[in-house]
């Protein structure tokens, strides 16, 4: 059972991520006009390589609690990413006949964000590990 610390702490970064998420998704959006949805997608490469560098750091330090790891990554990052986004657009470029662009979409946000995540775990594994 969580705890109502840790609900708060989930629900205030949430707060916090999904802000971010429409700011950013936004912003990238009007940068870069385009029928293939790069906002959703800058969104899921940012807050997969944050959630690497998260993960990386708690797996290294006691110095987080489980209320403050929860808040950053459950709550902020779990807001911020966007996968439920990332689906409709997917179904609704294919169900527009757009098969090209969905298939670059869904390959860009499943490579991608892997590629991120692992990106910033092993970032911050070389300078932890060389300090």
């Amino acid at each position: 059972m969580m705890s109502w610390q840790t609900i708060l702490a989930i629900g205030s970064g949430g707060f916090i991520g999904a802000v971010l998420r429409a700011y950013l998704n936004g912003l990238i959006s009007h940068k870069v006009p385009h029928t293939l949805p790069f906002g959703t997608l800058g969104v899921n490469l940012i807050g997969s390589f944050f959630m690497g560098v998260l993960i990386a750091y708690f797996m290294h330090t006691t110095l987080f609690s489980l209320h403050t790891k929860s808040f950053l990554s459950t709550g902020i990052l779990g807001a911020l990413t966007t996968y439920s986004t990332f689906a409709i657009e997917s179904f609704l470029l294919l169900e527009g006949g757009y098969i090209f662009l969905a298939m670059a979409n869904i390959s860009l946000n499943a490579f991608g964000t892997i590629f991120m995540a692992g990106s910033g775990f092993y970032l911050v594994k070389f300078f932890l590990n060389n300090n």
